[in-house]
Protein backbone atom coordinates (compact mmCIF):
# COMPACT_ATOMS: atom_id res chain seq x y z
CA UNK A 1 0.00 0.00 0.00
CA UNK A 2 1.85 3.42 -1.24
CA UNK A 3 0.85 5.73 1.00
CA UNK A 4 3.31 8.19 0.67
CA UNK A 5 3.84 10.74 2.92
CA UNK A 6 1.20 12.67 4.06
CA UNK A 7 -2.34 11.12 3.54
CA UNK A 8 -5.09 13.48 4.65
CA UNK A 9 -7.94 12.34 6.61
CA UNK A 10 -10.74 14.75 4.11
CA UNK A 11 -13.40 16.30 6.28
CA UNK A 12 -16.52 15.70 4.43
CA UNK A 13 -18.25 19.27 3.21
CA UNK A 14 -21.45 19.59 3.40
CA UNK A 15 -24.25 22.30 2.12
CA UNK A 16 -25.90 24.63 4.94
CA UNK A 17 -28.88 22.48 5.04
CA UNK A 18 -26.78 19.64 6.21
CA UNK A 19 -26.33 17.62 2.73
CA UNK A 20 -22.87 16.37 1.16
CA UNK A 21 -22.22 19.55 -1.32
CA UNK A 22 -20.41 17.07 -4.19
CA UNK A 23 -18.80 20.53 -5.64
CA UNK A 24 -17.30 21.92 -2.29
CA UNK A 25 -15.88 18.24 -2.33
CA UNK A 26 -13.91 18.61 -5.84
CA UNK A 27 -12.88 21.94 -5.03
CA UNK A 28 -11.25 20.39 -2.17
CA UNK A 29 -9.86 17.63 -3.66
CA UNK A 30 -8.24 19.85 -5.86
CA UNK A 31 -6.82 22.14 -3.01
CA UNK A 32 -5.44 18.93 -1.46
CA UNK A 33 -3.58 17.64 -4.21
CA UNK A 34 -1.78 20.62 -5.04
CA UNK A 35 -1.11 21.16 -1.30
CA UNK A 36 1.42 17.87 -0.54
CA UNK A 37 -1.68 15.26 -0.05
CA UNK A 38 -0.28 11.72 -1.07
CA UNK A 39 -3.11 9.91 -0.33
CA UNK A 40 -6.95 11.01 0.44
CA UNK A 41 -8.82 9.45 3.05
CA UNK A 42 -12.52 9.43 2.72
CA UNK A 43 -14.73 8.58 5.44
CA UNK A 44 -12.50 8.71 8.46
CA UNK A 45 -13.24 10.35 11.83
CA UNK A 46 -12.63 13.74 10.47
CA UNK A 47 -14.90 13.26 7.70
CA UNK A 48 -17.85 13.10 10.91
CA UNK A 49 -17.89 8.87 9.37
CA UNK A 50 -20.02 8.12 12.15
CA UNK A 51 -22.74 10.65 10.86
CA UNK A 52 -22.87 9.67 7.71
CA UNK A 53 -25.32 6.68 6.48
CA UNK A 54 -24.09 3.60 4.07
CA UNK A 55 -25.35 5.39 1.13
CA UNK A 56 -23.60 8.49 1.98
CA UNK A 57 -20.60 7.18 2.22
CA UNK A 58 -20.59 5.17 -0.89
CA UNK A 59 -21.80 7.97 -3.17
CA UNK A 60 -18.77 10.07 -1.47
CA UNK A 61 -17.12 6.77 -2.22
CA UNK A 62 -17.53 7.30 -6.22
CA UNK A 63 -17.49 10.86 -6.12
CA UNK A 64 -14.10 11.40 -4.68
CA UNK A 65 -12.54 8.24 -6.77
CA UNK A 66 -14.20 10.00 -10.22
CA UNK A 67 -12.56 12.84 -9.06
CA UNK A 68 -9.14 12.05 -8.06
CA UNK A 69 -8.95 9.91 -11.20
CA UNK A 70 -5.64 7.92 -9.95
CA UNK A 71 -3.64 10.80 -9.59
CA UNK A 72 -2.93 9.76 -5.76
CA UNK A 73 -4.38 6.59 -3.89
CA UNK A 74 -7.98 7.22 -2.45
CA UNK A 75 -8.72 4.27 0.50
CA UNK A 76 -12.26 4.22 1.68
CA UNK A 77 -12.68 4.25 5.66
CA UNK A 78 -15.08 1.47 5.73
CA UNK A 79 -14.46 0.46 8.99
CA UNK A 80 -17.23 0.17 11.50
CA UNK A 81 -18.61 -1.35 15.13
CA UNK A 82 -20.56 -4.17 13.16
CA UNK A 83 -18.39 -6.73 10.99
CA UNK A 84 -21.05 -7.48 8.31
CA UNK A 85 -21.89 -3.71 7.56
CA UNK A 86 -17.47 -3.55 7.48
CA UNK A 87 -18.12 -6.30 4.89
CA UNK A 88 -20.80 -5.12 2.73
CA UNK A 89 -19.28 -1.75 2.57
CA UNK A 90 -15.71 -2.85 1.98
CA UNK A 91 -17.14 -4.67 -0.92
CA UNK A 92 -18.85 -1.50 -1.83
CA UNK A 93 -15.72 0.34 -2.18
CA UNK A 94 -14.00 -2.39 -3.63
CA UNK A 95 -15.97 -2.45 -6.64
CA UNK A 96 -16.77 1.25 -7.06
CA UNK A 97 -12.51 1.23 -7.45
CA UNK A 98 -11.00 2.13 -3.96
CA UNK A 99 -6.98 1.45 -4.08
CA UNK A 100 -7.30 0.42 -0.52
CA UNK A 101 -9.50 0.39 2.81
CA UNK A 102 -9.10 2.07 6.86
CA UNK A 103 -10.42 -0.35 9.10
CA UNK A 104 -11.05 2.07 12.35
CA UNK A 105 -10.90 -0.79 15.66
CA UNK A 106 -14.27 -1.49 16.62
CA UNK A 107 -15.74 1.38 19.15
CA UNK A 108 -18.10 1.45 21.58
CA UNK A 109 -18.67 -2.21 22.05
CA UNK A 110 -15.07 -2.90 23.83
CA UNK A 111 -13.87 -6.13 21.97
CA UNK A 112 -11.17 -7.75 23.51
CA UNK A 113 -7.86 -8.18 21.31
CA UNK A 114 -9.25 -11.70 20.35
CA UNK A 115 -12.27 -9.96 19.06
CA UNK A 116 -10.37 -7.32 17.28
CA UNK A 117 -8.41 -10.09 15.63
CA UNK A 118 -11.55 -11.89 14.57
CA UNK A 119 -13.03 -8.83 13.22
CA UNK A 120 -10.55 -7.51 11.32
CA UNK A 121 -9.67 -11.24 9.90
CA UNK A 122 -13.41 -11.81 8.63
CA UNK A 123 -13.43 -8.30 7.13
CA UNK A 124 -9.73 -9.18 5.36
CA UNK A 125 -10.55 -12.36 3.65
CA UNK A 126 -13.76 -10.71 1.97
CA UNK A 127 -11.57 -8.71 -0.30
CA UNK A 128 -8.34 -8.29 -1.78
CA UNK A 129 -7.95 -4.67 -1.23
CA UNK A 130 -4.78 -3.72 1.03
CA UNK A 131 -5.49 -2.47 4.20
CA UNK A 132 -5.13 0.10 6.89
CA UNK A 133 -5.76 -0.82 10.70
CA UNK A 134 -6.83 2.34 12.74
CA UNK A 135 -6.14 2.09 15.88
CA UNK A 136 -8.02 5.12 18.05
CA UNK A 137 -8.36 4.53 21.41
CA UNK A 138 -9.47 7.80 22.43
CA UNK A 139 -12.08 7.33 20.56
CA UNK A 140 -12.94 3.48 20.40
CA UNK A 141 -12.17 2.93 24.33
CA UNK A 142 -10.04 -0.38 23.33
CA UNK A 143 -6.48 -0.14 22.38
CA UNK A 144 -5.01 -2.38 19.65
CA UNK A 145 -2.18 -3.73 21.44
CA UNK A 146 1.28 -4.01 19.41
CA UNK A 147 1.06 -7.61 19.30
CA UNK A 148 -2.18 -8.26 18.08
CA UNK A 149 -1.01 -5.70 15.15
CA UNK A 150 1.63 -7.80 14.77
CA UNK A 151 -0.63 -10.92 14.37
CA UNK A 152 -2.94 -9.07 11.46
CA UNK A 153 0.08 -7.99 10.12
CA UNK A 154 0.86 -11.71 8.51
CA UNK A 155 -2.45 -11.32 6.72
CA UNK A 156 -1.15 -10.56 3.50
CA UNK A 157 -3.54 -7.50 2.59
CA UNK A 158 -3.45 -5.67 6.11
CA UNK A 159 -0.33 -3.89 5.41
CA UNK A 160 -0.51 -0.92 7.46
CA UNK A 161 -1.57 0.78 10.54
CA UNK A 162 -2.68 3.99 11.70
CA UNK A 163 -1.53 4.84 15.17
CA UNK A 164 -3.35 7.08 16.95
CA UNK A 165 -2.75 5.86 20.23
CA UNK A 166 -0.41 8.93 21.06
CA UNK A 167 2.47 5.84 22.26
CA UNK A 168 5.88 5.90 20.59
CA UNK A 169 6.77 2.46 22.79
CA UNK A 170 4.10 1.12 21.25
CA UNK A 171 4.76 2.67 17.44
CA UNK A 172 7.97 1.07 17.92
CA UNK A 173 7.44 -2.72 19.18
CA UNK A 174 5.28 -3.01 15.84
CA UNK A 175 7.64 -1.62 14.00
CA UNK A 176 10.35 -3.94 15.22
CA UNK A 177 7.89 -7.40 15.12
CA UNK A 178 6.48 -6.55 11.53
CA UNK A 179 7.97 -7.20 7.92
CA UNK A 180 9.45 -4.15 6.21
CA UNK A 181 6.48 -4.44 3.56
CA UNK A 182 4.56 -3.16 6.40
CA UNK A 183 3.38 0.67 6.93
CA UNK A 184 3.49 2.71 10.49
CA UNK A 185 1.93 6.09 10.62
CA UNK A 186 1.57 8.51 13.29
CA UNK A 187 -2.55 9.45 13.40
CA UNK A 188 -1.16 12.55 15.39
CA UNK A 189 -0.59 15.72 13.30
CA UNK A 190 2.40 16.55 16.00
CA UNK A 191 3.74 12.86 16.07
CA UNK A 192 4.80 13.20 12.46
CA UNK A 193 8.24 14.12 13.27
CA UNK A 194 9.00 11.86 15.78
CA UNK A 195 7.09 8.98 14.26
CA UNK A 196 9.58 9.27 11.28
CA UNK A 197 12.62 8.88 13.65
CA UNK A 198 11.97 5.59 15.17
CA UNK A 199 11.68 4.19 12.09
CA UNK A 200 7.85 5.10 11.17
CA UNK A 201 6.75 5.70 6.99
CA UNK A 202 4.80 9.36 7.61
CA UNK A 203 1.40 10.52 8.58
CA UNK A 204 -2.70 10.64 8.52
CA UNK A 205 -2.77 13.79 8.73
CA UNK A 206 -5.91 16.65 9.40
CA UNK A 207 -3.35 19.68 9.75
CA UNK A 208 -2.47 18.99 6.25
CA UNK A 209 -5.74 20.17 4.89
CA UNK A 210 -4.23 24.24 6.23
CA UNK A 211 -0.04 23.35 6.25
CA UNK A 212 0.25 20.27 4.08
CA UNK A 213 3.33 21.87 1.65
CA UNK A 214 5.23 22.93 4.84
CA UNK A 215 4.44 19.39 6.10
CA UNK A 216 5.88 18.04 3.20
CA UNK A 217 8.99 19.85 3.05
CA UNK A 218 9.14 19.38 7.03
CA UNK A 219 9.78 15.36 6.02
CA UNK A 220 11.73 15.84 3.27
CA UNK A 221 14.28 17.81 5.04
CA UNK A 222 14.30 15.28 7.59
CA UNK A 223 14.66 12.23 5.27
CA UNK A 224 17.56 14.44 3.46
CA UNK A 225 19.52 14.39 6.54
CA UNK A 226 18.57 17.77 7.66
CA UNK A 227 17.71 17.38 11.11
CA UNK A 228 17.81 20.81 12.78
CA UNK A 229 16.17 22.69 10.01
CA UNK A 230 13.51 19.29 10.14
CA UNK A 231 13.01 20.05 13.50
CA UNK A 232 12.74 23.64 13.77
CA UNK A 233 9.57 23.28 11.29
CA UNK A 234 8.28 20.93 13.76
CA UNK A 235 8.32 23.23 16.29
CA UNK A 236 6.87 25.84 14.02
CA UNK A 237 3.73 23.78 13.46
CA UNK A 238 3.17 22.16 16.51
CA UNK A 239 1.09 25.63 17.53
CA UNK A 240 -0.49 24.81 14.81
CA UNK A 241 -1.09 20.97 15.06
CA UNK A 242 -2.63 21.81 18.50
CA UNK A 243 -4.82 24.26 17.43
CA UNK A 244 -6.56 22.15 15.15
CA UNK A 245 -7.35 19.79 18.14
CA UNK A 246 -8.78 22.89 20.41
CA UNK A 247 -12.24 21.71 19.60
CA UNK A 248 -13.80 18.87 18.33
CA UNK A 249 -12.34 17.66 15.09
CA UNK A 250 -13.51 18.55 12.55
CA UNK A 251 -14.96 22.04 13.84
CA UNK A 252 -11.17 24.03 13.87
CA UNK A 253 -9.95 22.58 10.65
CA UNK A 254 -13.19 23.70 8.85
CA UNK A 255 -12.87 27.05 10.31
CA UNK A 256 -9.17 27.22 9.43
CA UNK A 257 -10.20 26.02 5.89
CA UNK A 258 -12.59 29.16 5.48
CA UNK A 259 -10.34 31.56 6.43
CA UNK A 260 -7.79 30.38 3.56
CA UNK A 261 -11.39 30.87 1.59
CA UNK A 262 -12.28 27.18 0.69
CA UNK A 263 -15.55 26.51 1.99
CA UNK A 264 -16.28 23.15 3.48
CA UNK A 265 -19.48 24.12 5.33
CA UNK A 266 -20.84 22.91 8.58
CA UNK A 267 -20.71 20.08 10.95
CA UNK A 268 -23.21 17.75 11.99
CA UNK A 269 -24.82 17.10 15.02
CA UNK A 270 -23.66 16.70 17.60
CA UNK A 271 -21.01 18.83 16.93
CA UNK A 272 -21.60 22.55 16.25
CA UNK A 273 -19.80 24.27 14.26
CA UNK A 274 -17.14 27.67 14.70
CA UNK A 275 -14.92 28.13 17.49
CA UNK A 276 -17.20 30.38 20.06
CA UNK A 277 -14.50 32.46 22.46
CA UNK A 278 -11.90 29.80 20.85
CA UNK A 279 -11.84 32.06 17.49
CA UNK A 280 -9.22 34.79 18.86
CA UNK A 281 -6.77 32.12 20.21
CA UNK A 282 -6.86 30.40 16.97
CA UNK A 283 -6.38 33.53 15.05
CA UNK A 284 -3.35 34.19 17.26
CA UNK A 285 -1.63 30.48 16.22
CA UNK A 286 -2.53 31.03 12.52
CA UNK A 287 -1.25 34.55 12.57
CA UNK A 288 2.13 33.26 14.00
CA UNK A 289 2.30 30.49 11.76
CA UNK A 290 2.11 32.89 8.82
CA UNK A 291 4.72 35.22 10.09
CA UNK A 292 7.24 32.20 10.07
CA UNK A 293 6.61 30.48 6.63
CA UNK A 294 10.02 31.87 5.52
CA UNK A 295 11.35 28.42 7.95
CA UNK A 296 9.98 26.66 5.22
CA UNK A 297 11.33 28.06 2.11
Amino acid sequence: MELGQIGTAMVTPFSYAGDIDFDLTEKLIEHLIATGTDSLIVCGTTGESPTLNHQEKSDLFKYAIEIVNKRIPVIAGTGTFNTAESIKLTKQADELGADGIMLVTPYYNKPDQKGIVTHFAHIAKETELPIMLYNIPGRAAVNMEAGTVIELSKIKNIRAVKEASGSLDQMSEIISGTDNGFKVYSGDDALTLPVLSIGGDGVISVASHIAGSEMQRMITAYRSGDTANAALMHRTLLPLFNAVFSAPNPVPVKYALAKMGIDTGGVRMPLVAGLGEGASAFDKVWDKFKENEHVFH
